[in-house]
């Protein structure tokens, strides 16, 4: 096959003015301007014309290797297909932990722990902000006794945990590590995440405590303590998909998700931390969205920016220091409450744009969530989903299938290029932390949230069911439902841990977190010690705001 440019570039001229225009004559094609949702055009045919300025081995390369574009495993799901890890958190741990033995008895490879409000921000269930919120959109965590009860008859050796949480992070860490040495596993053994992720609450979700600052010095030790008490946890998951939820577009994920990175990795080196002995425990999470191309091609290129970000601006030696390694969810954004059955095959195409991407691990959505959280049925659905892709459709037989495509190459390197653009004007303002308190990344994203909704109500963007084919249907039964009873079972096994537990031990811990928070000293240590005595979240979270303060947004 010849690839002259001057060649190719005749013959496409020839086609354009001969088959093309003929064409368009008779069938005018659907719309002017056909673009992604970051506002790239998608061109009428990709050649070889779009992909000179490509270098193979420099852009490129081959899995396993800088700059990592293809994947970061040699032979990526060929060896282990990635983690099924659906999340799952209601009502009360009891109820959760039977979800969590459903769904790995279903072939699950890792669990994800979902917890409610008043846990992501410090709060007890005997809390008066607590009041009507209890076990309502995760778990309610509010001591080791719960953590205990939400993993018994789990064996923490053999399963990865995922654990959304970020304000509170540091307490939830502590609280496994607790049931993990209660039952005899060695928290050098134990593996999973912490998403630990507080600039994007900041900027697009809300679940903060502390301000920007102390809340960076928490992370800061859970890196340095994890180095060499849990060297196989990943100590945060930086995620986009907060943003992404939030209205952003895909250029604004990555460069976004990207920028609170770089924060993170600067404020590590400057606590004292060597970039090489905390960088190969970072970890990412992405949203996938619904434009199918668009977001195979945004793996792709948060891979390579991720690892030039580590190697030119970092320095970093360790290869697995570069390696971005992520989990997605399918955009619950995306899920509407009419035809929701549609949403299915919503989760079904999001969730193959994200093995196509070259994800570590994943979460489908299910079909009933724009309701409630999933019934069992619908979850084995969600789960079902991953297995059907994984198994059946050879897609993970290959390498970055998609991989050398004149269209994914080329999406891939403009979908960089603008989230460079993003970086650059947010390193001018001095940062993520500063860019979120002027206000900027918040703008961005507010501001594509309504074009997005624009172009919705003016029929410029379809969403099937909502604003075109729609239809009359019934309301949907058996949704699942949290009983307000919830609250008061949880308020009663909270008091009872109180009035077992030994009081004079909870004060010293207490007592030495709060001497250690107005110091330097590692907090992580001191939380722990503050959990094995049944202290609270809500004790803890409440020591720590007496030193720190608490945000509020300006």
């Amino acid at each position: 096959m010849s690839d002259d440019p001057q060649k190719i570039q005749a013959a496409k001229t020839e086609w354009e003015e001969k088959d093309v225009s003929k064409t368009l004559g008779r069938f005018p094609e659907r719309k002017q301007v056909f673009e992604t949702t970051s506002g790239i055009p998608f061109e009428r045919l990709y050649t070889p014309l779009d992909l000179e300025s490509l270098d193979y081995l420099r852009d490129s390369g081959f899995p396993g290797r800088y700059p990592y574009t293809r994947g970061v495993q040699p032979t990526m799901y060929r060896g282990r297909f990635w983690t099924m890890r659906q999340y799952a958190g209601f009502a009360t741990a009891e109820e959760t932990n039977k979800r969590y033995k459903f769904l790995l008895d279903k072939g699950q490879t890792g669990l994800s722990v979902a917890f409610d409000l008043p846990t992501q921000i410090g709060y007890d269930s005997d809390h008066p902000l607590s009041a009507g919120e209890v076990g309502k959109v995760g778990v309610a965590i509010d001591s080791l006794a719960d953590m205990e009860i939400l993993f018994d008859g789990i064996p923490l050796d053999k399963v990865s945990t995922s654990m959304t949480i970020n304000a509170t992070a540091a307490m939830l860490l502590a609280m496994y590590i607790a049931v993990a040495e209660k039952q005899g596993v060695n928290s050098q053994i134990l593996r999973g995440t912490i998403q630990n992720d507080i600039l994007k609450e900041y900027a697009a979700r809300g679940t903060y405590i502390y301000p920007p600052k102390e809340s960076m010095r928490i992370i800061t030790d859970i890196f340095a303590y994890c180095k060499d008490s849990l060297p196989k946890w990943n100590t945060i998951s930086i995620s986009g998909y907060h943003i992404r939820e939030a209205g952003s577009t895909a250029v604004q994920e990555v460069a976004f998700t990207l920028a609170d990175g770089i924060a993170y990795v600067q404020a590590a080196i400057d606590a004292g931390l060597d970039v090489d002995a905390f960088a190969s425990r970072l970890s990412f999470f992405f949203n996938a969205h619904s434009n199918f191309l668009e977001e195979i091609a945004k793996f792709r290129a948060a891979r390579r920016m991720w690892a030039r970000i580590m190697k030119e601006r970092f320095k970093a030696k360790d290869p697995r220091s570069l390696r971005l390694r992520f989990h997605t969810q399918t955009a619950g954004s995306t899920l509407t409450a009419q035809q929701p059955e549609n949403n299915i095959m919503r989760v079904t195409m999001q969730a193959l744009s994200a093995v196509l991407g070259g994800t570590q691990s994943l979460h489908t959505n299910s079909w009933d969530e724009a309701f409630a959280l999933p019934s069992e049925k619908s979850v084995t659905i969600a789960l079902r989903t991953q297995q059907v892709i994984a198994y059946e459709t050879g897609v993970a037989d290959s390498i970055d299938p998609l991989g050398g495509s004149y269209l994914i190459e080329r999406l891939t390197q403009e979908i960089e290029d603008k989230a460079n653009e993003y970086i650059q004007k947010i390193d001018e303002m001095g940062g993520a932390v500063k860019a979120i308190e002027a206000g900027y990344i918040q703008r961005e994203i507010a501001d594509s949230a309504y074009q997005f909704q624009m172009e919705v109500e003016k029929e410029e963007r379809i969403i099937v069911g909502v604003n075109r084919f729609r239809q009359e249907e019934p309301p949907l039964k058996d949704v699942l439902r949290i009983s307000p009873d919830v609250e008061t079972y949880q308020i009663e096994k909270l008091k009872k841990v109180k009035t077992q537990r030994d009081e004079s031990r909870v004060t010293q811990t207490l007592a030495r977190l709060k001497e250690a928070a107005q110091g330097t000293e590692n907090l992580v240590p001191l939380i722990i010690e503050a959990v094995k005595a049944y202290a609270t979240l809500g004790e803890i979270s409440g020591t720590l705001r007496e030193v720190f303060g608490e945000y509020r947004e300006s």
